[in-house]
């Protein structure tokens, strides 16, 4: 029997918020520098973005890192958006499976793009949380505990437009506040579809236990 969230999108980014109390300054600050790091890759033509492919997927697992301590109330530093690079090859392997997967299937339509991407979207979060698993490991773990919740993950992104509006028409400062508050909201998506994946397998696991 699957268990899903009742959790509700505006209760999700309420917490994001809550979470980033305080602790603005540190999120802000750290996407800042990764914006200037990618802007100065793309100066170099060429190598430049290729670099940028390269060590994104290391970036996007020390966001997700820090994102999880951030919601779970744990200490969280500046030198976590770079703790990726510890497992560099795991994330590098992750993100060019899900852009290539991601590609592939929008070159069918755009809509199986889309869905592709909300099926892999917990990829690094579960690649923080489980260092050891291989980046494929990570995408069909995340494929699976999405099972149900594409649309809820959707719904939960349209609750964004505005701010990327006004993103905008801030010439793409108002960037630095919306990513961090974009990642921390699903950080928290993804502990909330994580509790209850956990209780889905205990249950489906129950009657095998039973009849031992």
């Amino acid at each position: 029997m699957t268990i899903l969230s009742t959790t509700l999108n505006q209760e999700i980014t309420a917490q994001a918020r809550q979470a980033l109390n305080g602790k603005w300054g540190l999120v802000v600050g750290a996407m800042l520098i990764v914006i200037l790091l990618n802007i100065l890759s793309q100066i170099v033509p060429i190598v430049g973005p290729i670099v940028w492919l390269i060590v994104s997927g290391a970036f996007s697992l020390g966001f997700a890192s820090l994102y999880l301590n951030l919601c779970r109330g744990e200490k969280a530093e500046f030198s976590q958006i770079f703790s990726g690079f510890n497992n560099f090859t795991t994330a590098l392997v992750a993100n060019l499976l899900m852009t290539l997967f991601i590609l592939l299937w929008a070159l069918l339509l755009i809509i199986p793009g889309i869905i592709a991407a909300y099926s892999y979207m917990l990829t690094f979060f579960i690649l923080s949380d489980e260092p050891s698993l291989t980046a494929s490991e990570a995408i069909n773990k995340s494929k699976e505990m999405m099972k149900g919740y594409k649309w809820k993950a959707f719904f939960l992104s349209c609750r964004f437009i505005g701010w990327a509006l006004l993103a905008i028409l801030t010439l793409g400062i108002a960037l630095l506040w919306l990513a961090p508050y974009i990642g921390m909201s699903f950080a928290k998506f993804y502990e909330d579809i994580k509790e209850n994946h956990a209780e889905t397998v205990t249950i489906a696991e129950e009657p095998q236990a039973l009849a031992c």
